[in-house]
C-alpha cells in the first residue's frame, strides 16, 4: 500500500484539551492550546537568523535545488541569510506526522553528492524551537543539511493516544515505549529520503536517539548524545532514600571544565567519595525531612508509576500555567528579555496542546529519573563513533558517558566535551561553545 503524501501547511487542525471533570472545569478550565497558532513558534524561530518558508515542494524527501522564490515568508529576522522550511511528514496512513525544520541545499560546494545529515532530537518538556540559538551557525558548515524534529507526540508533531503497558512486565513496558519513538524515527527518515545521518540527541532524545542507533546502526553516520539521561545504573537504596525525602548521595561534579578533544577524567578518589557521601548522610540525618515531605515525595512517586506527566499539572493549572512556564524560563538569564518571553509563549504552547506520549517518560525513567533498563548495561555494543557531551554544571553525571567510553573504545571512535559555563541546556546556555563543538564532529565526517 502506497503511503500519503506528506500534511503540508505546518499548521494542521487545531484541538482543544477538555478537562477530566466538567464541573471543575466550568471554575477552573485547564489550559489548552490550538496547533492552528503557529505563529508562537514562528516567532521564536524569526530570533534564530532563519528565514522560514512554508513548502516550496509536495515531497520533502525532493527538496528544491536552486531558491525558494516561489515559497511563503512565514518568518524572518534582519539579519536572516539561511533558508528554512518547516514540514509536518506523514509517517503514516492514521494522519501521524513528525514537526520538522529543515535547512537544506544551503551551503553547498561542487561535490554535490558529498552531502550529509544532521538531525536533532530535543529532550523531554522542549520541541525544535530550544535549538534556536544553534540552527544559524550550524548551518553554516559546507555540504550539511540540518534537520530537527519534534518528537512523535510532542512538540507540534501530532498527537495520537498513547497506551501504556504498565500492566503487563517492566520489560514489555520499556520496550512498548521506546519502540513508540525509535519506529516513528525511522517511519520520518524513510519519508525524508535520508541515507545515513548524524544523530543529536539531548537529554530525553539522547536516550532514544542512542536506541536508535543500536537497533538501525546502518543509517546513523555518528551518533552525538548531548547530555543523555538513562546511563548509569540507580543507586540500591535511591527508592527508599526518595520515599524517606532524601536525594541520593550523587557523585559530585568539579567546576572545571574544557571543550576539547583531549578530554581529562575529573580527579576524583574514592576515598574522596566516600567522605562527602559520609558527610551528607551526617547532614540528612540532622535535618530529617518533615512528615508532609514524605507525604508529598510519596504522592509524586505514585503519581510517576501512574503515568502523570509535568505538562499534566501545566494544563491542570489552568490560568495559572503561563506563570508557572515563565517562572520555569524565567531562570534562563543567559537569555535576552526577548528571547525569554518567545521562548516561554512556545514552551507553553506546546505543554498545554493534548496529552499524548509524554506520559511515556514513566515507562521508561523510574522516579528520579534512572532508567529502567539503563543505557550502560546496552552502549557496550554500539557500533558507530559516539560521542558524548555535557554542561560543565550539568546535573547529568558526565561519568557515565566516560564509562561508556571505556567499554567501547578501540572499537569506534569516541569523544566527550564537557562545555563551560553551562548546565543541562548547553546549547542553550553556551551556544557558541556548543555550536564549535558540533560543528567541529560535523567537518571530521565531511
Amino acid at each position: 500500500m502506497a503511503k500519503p503524501e506528506p500534511v503540508f501547511p505546518v499548521w494542521g487542525s487545531g484541538s482543544s484539551s477538555q478537562g477530566a471533570f466538567s464541573l471543575f472545569s466550568r471554575f477552573w478550565p485547564r489550559a489548552a492550546a490550538t496547533k492552528d497558532d503557529h505563529q508562537i513558534e514562528l516567532a521564536l524561530l524569526a530570533d534564530s537568523g532563519l528565514k522560514v518558508v512554508s513548502p516550496s515542494t509536495s515531497d520533502p524527501s525532493q527538496p528544491p535545488l536552486t531558491n525558494h522564490e516561489s515559497a511563503t515568508t512565514l518568518a524572518t529576522s534582519a539579519s536572516s541569510d539561511v533558508v528554512a522550511e518547516l514540514l509536518d511528514v506523514d509517517i503514516d496512513s492514521e494522519g501521524n506526522y513528525i514537526h520538522t525544520l529543515a535547512i537544506r541545499n544551503n551551503k553547498q560546494t561542487s561535490n554535490a553528492k558529498a552531502r550529509h545529515s544532521l538531525v536533532i532530537t530535543h529532550g523531554y518538556f522542549t520541541g525544535l524551537g530550544f535549538f534556536f540559538r544553534n540552527y544559524h551557525e550550524l548551518s553554516q558548515v559546507p555540504d550539511w543539511d540540518i534537520y530537527s524534529i519534534d518528537w512523535l507526540g510532542m512538540g507540534r508533531s501530532s498527537r495520537p493516544k498513547y497506551v501504556s503497558k504498565r500492566g503487563e512486565s517492566e520489560d514489555a513496558r520499556v520496550a512498548h515505549a521506546e519502540s513508540f519513538f525509535v519506529e516513528s524515527l525511522e517511519e520520518w527518515r524513510e519519508r525524508m529520503g535520508i541515507e545515513r545521518m548524524t544523530l543529536c540527541g539531548h537529554s530525553f532524545g539522547g536516550y532514544m536517539s542512542a536506541l536508535y542507533a543500536l537497533k538501525y546502526p546502518e543509517r546513523v553516520e555518528k551518533l552525538v548524545l548531548v547530555s543523555p539521561i538513562g546511563i548509569p545504573e540507580a543507586p540500591p537504596d535511591f527508592e527508599d532514600r526518595l520515599r524517606q525525602g532524601h536525594g541520593p548521595a550523587r557523585r559530585r561534579i568539579p567546576p572545571s571544565s574544557s571543550c576539547t578533544p583531549e578530554y581529562e577524567s575529573a580527579e576524583i578518589t574514592d576515598a574522596a567519595v566516600k567522605a562527602e557521601e559520609a558527610s551528607e548522610a551526617a547532614a540528612n540525618k540532622l535535618n530529617e525531612p518533615s512528615r508532609a515531605r514524605r507525604l508529598m515525595i510519596g504522592m509524586a512517586m505514585n503519581l510517576w508509576e501512574r503515568n502523570f506527566a509535568p505538562q499534566w499539572v501545566v494544563r491542570t493549572a489552568g490560568p495559572l500555567s503561563r506563570r508557572l512556564i515563565d517562572w520555569y524560563i524565567g531562570r534562563f538569564e543567559w537569555l535576552s528579555e526577548t528571547q525569554r518571553t518567545a521562548l516561554s509563549a512556545y514552551a507553553h504552547q506546546i505543554s498545554v496542546l493534548p496529552g499524548s506520549s509524554e506520559s511515556a517518560l514513566g515507562d521508561i525513567l523510574r522516579p528520579g529519573a534512572f532508567a529502567r533498563r539503563p543505557l550502560i548495561d546496552r552502549l557496550g555494543s554500539i557500533t558507530v563513533p559516539t560521542v558524548f557531551m555535557y554542561g560543565a554544571n550539568d546535573w547529568v553525571d558526565f561519568t557515565g558517558g566516560e564509562q561508556v567510553i571505556r567499554r567501547i573504545a578501540g572499537r569506534v571512535s569516541t569523544n566527550l566535551y564537557r562545555i563551560s559555563q553551562a548546565g543541562h541546556n548547553l546549547h542553550l546556555e553556551n551556544p557558541a561553545e556548543f555550536n564549535n563543538a558540533l560543528a567541529a564532529e560535523m567537518r571530521a565526517i565531511s
